[in-house]
């Protein structure tokens, strides 16, 4: 067998074959001939230790001795081999059977019991090459296992000096124990007594050859020394990532090399960017050129690349089923390895063709930036609405996908429950398909309007019309949406949905349908009001029975009190004919000859007088024409049963009413045997089964012998058909419990409280469902101890693997019976799973005050366990029913994944930034009532704060949203800004009388002039010292309009008042105090900037008020 192998002390590999014939007599004669063991040359002393990997810096001299030169230490976590096994020496030889049968379950049973990778491979003479992987020991014991399992075994001895047997034993046995390890082989030793020098050794043709030249290797360390130089170690630069393509598929390639050279050993070092070579010279120079070659073909055709990409789009660079990757492999050629979600790394690496690889790396980095584009949203539709978005055959759903082909549209599954939608796509094509689809669903809000219609269930296939053909037409005309119940349903509601008209027009065309083709009238009836309650009866006894004789007729009486005589009847004609016959007969009956007799019978007597389907008692009415109402179980007097009708009728009915009684009266006495192994069933749970007998067959009573008589007779004594039915039934219970068996099913007492549920309700229910008997044990409680000694006998111990009877459950009944409950026990038996959540979102989890966790523990009925704060650890645990499980994990990680989608969404949303605008344009930004600023918070989705009265940086504006939404912000707030800084401010000498005039009743004068120039105007303040001075301020060619049109406006004023100004100032008081509120409700408006000047009256014109009068 040829191996990769790593280098130890004890490795010398055939080194030593080439002794020649003197030296090896003079090993013979040293050993012969040696006094003192102390004299002779140690190990360590012949072949120097490889020195420990120096950890100081390049350069630093290394310890000299006489490995520093020819290698580099080594140091090796996960190791690569591969074995041969000829094909002579195959146990499993059959060609068929390669990858399956024997072998391959060897192969497995290996990996499971060492821990290390195994791959096969056949190699053109059908030896078998195996790739072993993993670490060092775990190597060591695989090929160990794969010699004396997969390969043909022989025997062989070698003889050596008994005084060196010590040698190969080691201490403790240690070296023995390498060398059985290191050669796969089984070496026994002979007992120190035993004077023979043999040493037996078993295993493969290979490992004995190697075991015993081991040995006398070793022999032969005890009396000379021999030159190593025969035996080389060496090593061949390969980049790391180069190695499994130098190893090939299941190592083929290496095996080539192996199946050669078996002497020498290769070794390949994870993380190391070379390959350590151990073997005979010669054959490890051709070994190296071999792979030197490999290597250099390799890296001139190859190269690779590393890219950084967030671990959170891995798989959707992987894709359903792994469909965008294998595209990817395949059109550039290359292999490309992404880490697993457990390594939570971000570093995806491609390996090929160089060109393939740039391509694949492009393109990758490409999807990547896509993705980090892509934004996440979760509408919230009823699901009640999905199949209507979705369309039949999602015709519907295309048209939207086809509308925004970006967009990816992902619907819950209909088992969920749930009214999440989710739209995953560029941030800007999402929000458009989201307001399409929220427009869609409020159109759907409008058409489910909903009404449902009451149609007697035999006529709906006359509304559905001969192939659909009328429903068809009543949905199209009306635009509703008309659902009938199932055939199988009792109900008679037709429910229509869409918009509240075109449910009310669908509607009355299902009614007039009905009314047409199925005959369906509603007559009204008059009958003295005085009567109304005589024939509704007690609690409706009376017209109940009507309705229910009559097809269920709808009959309405007026609401008493009203002294309206009309009573309506609703249903099909004939059923309607009839029931106003019977209606008006009895209040015929009950004005003129109406007779009521009352009799008293037995409550478990009524089913019997009643008959099977009402037979009995039908015989009576239709034979005597009287009514015969029997108590309902609302009804307080459970035994009066009420006849109703003419004297004569009542008198007939009543008799063959009592005659039915007496027979049922006349009680019988009754025995049958009943063997007593069956007793305790139909006595236990305190008679359970003889009151549901007594119940069922009119109140029969049965009475076993008492406990602890031998007897099997059992009594029953009643009426003669209640005995006869009782007998019957007994006789069915019997054949079950002789065919019953008993089954023990063990689950720990610790889940039995769990398994029984709420007041035992999970144990009923199984017993109902399986028709059996489960009996829980006792409990065992724990031993006390008193004074350090157990209280009470001490049991001798147990079968170790036999059940605990507090463990077991007995059930009982009929085998297939019980074979199911007992799988339904299994199934209520609690299991344990474990989530790794991150701590951090615990908090989260749990909710306020617990709610959030609550909500899932009753949802998926288990129970959450969250860990202390303090323990700071990841895993929660779920308990509950196996079928729960997967459901509450599924949940969980759910949430989490809400939970992290928030946490990223808080966190793009709250980058800030800054702008410096100068505080007098505060006002302007903001707008009138904060109009201005609201629309730009609106429109690109973010917090815009102004600074406070008292900050320091009053020209900084503050925006915190996405960031290219606050860039945007900010470009919006900075064209206001240019915009206003283009703007000029200009004086302009206004004579102060006519300053009220301009200004308007309430300020609508220069409001209209402000609006319509697009400039701001400022009057002077109390005390300035030109109080005709009004400033203009606007663009430029607005000013100039703006000075014009008041400069016209002074002129004309002037002129038309001129002589007049002191009656104008007092009047004019008015208008400026209207214009005062105005403007200090436009700077209300704007009250959040500290900077605006709230004018007074002076700031408008203070002239005005001077000669005003004084009570003014």
């Amino acid at each position: 067998m040829s191996s990769v192998a790593v280098l130890t002390q004890e490795s010398f590999n055939e080194h030593r074959s080439g002794l020649l014939p003197e030296q090896s007599g003079a090993v013979v004669a040293g050993s012969s001939g040696a006094g003192d063991e102390d004299a002779l040359p140690t190990y360590k002393d012949a072949f120097p230790p490889l020195p420990e990997k120096a950890a100081s810096p390049e350069g630093t001299q290394e310890s000299a001795n006489a490995w520093t030169s020819k290698i580099r230490p080594l140091k090796s976590s996960v190791i690569t081999q591969v074995f041969h096994v000829p094909l002579e020496e195959r146990k499993y030889k059959d060609i068929n059977q390669f990858g399956e049968g024997d072998q391959a379950k060897v192969c497995v049973d290996i990996m499971h019991k060492t821990g290390a990778h195994l791959e096969l491979s056949m190699a053109k003479d059908q030896g078998l090459s195996i790739m072993v992987s993993g670490k060092l020991d775990a190597v060591m014991k695989a090929r160990k296992e794969i010699v004396s399992r997969l390969q043909t075994q022989a025997s062989a001895t070698v003889a050596i000096p008994k005084e060196h047997h010590r040698f190969v034993i080691g201490k403790n046995g240690e070296k023995l124990q390498e060398l059985e390890l290191k050669t796969a082989t089984k070496i026994q030793i002979p007992r120190p007594d035993d004077p023979s020098n043999q040493i037996k050794i078993s295993g493969t043709k290979e490992g004995l050859e190697k075991a015993k030249h081991e040995i006398l290797l070793i022999s032969a360390e005890q009396v000379t020394t021999s030159d190593a130089n025969s035996y080389t170690v060496s090593s061949v630069s390969a980049p790391s990532w180069l190695h499994r393509f130098i190893i090939g598929k299941k190592g083929q390639n290496l095996a080539k090399i192996t199946q050669q050279m078996p002497k020498v050993h290769i070794e390949f070092t994870e993380g190391e960017d070379k390959i350590t070579l151990e073997g005979p010279t010669k054959d490890l120079q051709m070994v190296q050129s071999q792979i030197e070659a490999i290597v250099t073909d390799l890296v001139s055709r190859m190269d690779y690349a590393e890219i950084s990409v967030d671990p959170k789009f891995h798989r959707h660079l992987i894709g359903k089923g792994g469909v965008n990757i294998n595209r990817i492999k395949e059109l550039h050629k290359v292999t490309v390895r992404i880490p697993p979600d457990n390594e939570k790394s971000n570093l995806i690496r491609i390996e090929g063709d160089p060109q393939g690889v740039q391509e694949a790396k492009k393109e990758l980095l490409e999807l990547a930036s896509r993705m980090e584009n892509e934004r996440t949203k979760d509408l919230i539709i009823e699901q009640r609405f999905h199949r209507a978005i979705i369309g039949q055959k999602g015709e519907k759903i295309k048209e939207v996908r086809d509308k925004f082909p970006e967009v990816i549209i992902n619907f819950p599954d209909p088992a969920q429950k749930s009214d999440i939608v989710q739209l995953r796509g560029p941030r800007t094509e999402v929000e458009k398909c989201s307001k399409f689809m929220q427009k869609m669903v409020a159109e759907m809000v409008e058409n489910s309007f909903s009404v449902s219609v009451p149609i007697f269930k035999q006529f709906h296939k006359n509304i559905i019309g001969k192939g659909g053909a009328n429903i068809k037409k009543i949905r199209e005309e009306t635009n509703t949406k008309i659902d009938l119940p199932a055939e199988n349903s009792n109900s008679e509601m037709i429910v229509i949905t869409g918009k509240k008209a075109n449910c009310e027009a669908a509607r009355n065309r299902i009614l007039a349908i009905q009314k047409e083709l199925a005959n369906i009238t509603e007559v009204e009836v008059s009958i003295p009001s005085k009567l109304h309650n005589s024939l509704i009866g007690s609690k409706g006894r009376f017209v109940r029975s009507i309705m229910e004789e009559c097809g269920g007729v709808h009959i309405h009486f007026p609401t008493e009190g009203s002294g309206i005589d009309k009573v309506t009847i609703r249903g099909p004609v004939e059923d309607v004919e009839k029931a106003k016959q019977q209606l008006l007969a009895l209040a015929e009956e009950k004005q003129t000859k109406s007779h009521t007799a009352e009799l008293r019978a037995k409550p478990e007597y009524h089913k019997f007088l009643i008959g099977k389907g009402g037979g009995n008692i039908r015989k009576v009415r239709d034979s005597t024409g009287a009514r015969i109402i029997f108590p309902t179980a609302d009804d307080q007097d459970q035994e009066l049963i009420t006849v109703v009708g003419t004297e004569e009728a009542v008198r007939e009915a009543q008799k063959e009413l009592e005659e039915l009684i007496k027979s049922l009266d006349n009680v019988v006495e009754d025995t049958m045997s009943v063997d007593p192994k069956h007793h305790r069933y139909f006595v236990a749970r305190r008679g359970q089964v003889l009151r549901d007998l007594a119940d069922e067959y009119g109140g029969v009573m049965v009475s076993f012998p008492r406990t602890g008589s031998q007897s099997d007779k059992v009594t029953l004594k009643g009426a003669k058909e209640c005995v006869e039915a009782a007998k019957k039934r007994m006789q069915e219970i019997i054949e079950d419990l002789d065919a019953q068996v008993t089954m023990e099913c063990v689950i720990p007492q610790k889940f039995h409280r769990s398994i029984m549920g709420p007041k035992g309700s999970r144990i009923q229910q199984i017993t109902r469902d399986h028709n059996v008997q489960i009996k829980f044990p006792d409990r065992e409680d724990a031993p006390v101890q008193e004074n350090g000694e157990t209280n009470g006998e001490v049991k001798e111990p147990g079968d170790p693997a036999a059940p605990k009877k507090c463990d077991v459950i007995v059930i009982s009944g009929r085998k297939e019976r019980c074979e199911a409950a007992i799988e339904a026990l299994k199934a209520l038996v609690p299991v344990t799973i474990e989530v790794e959540v991150p701590f951090e979102l615990h908090r989260y989890i749990i909710g306020q005050k617990g709610s959030g966790i609550r909500k899932m523990m009753d949802e998926f009925e288990v129970n959450i366990q969250v860990p202390a704060p303090e323990l700071q650890s990841d895993i929660i645990s779920i308990t509950g029913l196996a079928n729960h499980l997967d459901r509450a994990k599924e949940g969980l990680l759910e949430r989490v994944k809400e939970l992290q989608a928030e946490q990223e969404d808080r966190a793009l949303r709250s980058f800030k930034l800054t702008i410096t605008v100068d505080p007098k344009y505060h006002p302007k930004i903001i707008g009138r009532k904060g109009a201005i600023i609201t629309n730009i918070r609106t429109e690109h989705d973010v917090n815009i704060q102004f600074p406070e009265k008292n900050d320091e940086n009053q020209d900084q504006i503050t925006i915190t949203g996405y960031e290219h939404k606050a860039t945007a912000a900010r470009d919006a707030i900075q064209a206001i800004v240019d915009e206003l800084e283009e703007m000029i401010s200009e004086d302009i000498t206004l004579d102060s009388r006519v300053h009220a005039r301009i200004i308007g009743a309430r300020g609508k004068g220069i409001r209209k002039i402000m609006d319509e120039f697009k400039v701001d105007l400022r009057f002077p303040q109390s005390g300035a010292a030109d109080p005709n001075i009004v400033t203009v301020m606007g663009r430029p060619e607005l000013v100039d309009e703006a000075i014009d049109h008041l400069l016209n406006l002074e002129e004309e004023y002037v002129t038309n008042n001129s002589g007049g100004y002191t009656t104008t100032k007092n009047v004019s008081v008015n208008n400026l105090s209207c214009a005062l509120e105005h403007q200090l409700q436009l700077d209300n408006d704007v009250s959040c900037c500290s900077q605006v000047d709230l004018l007074s009256a002076e700031a408008w014109h203070p002239t005005l008020l001077e000669g005003r009068p004084s009570g003014h």
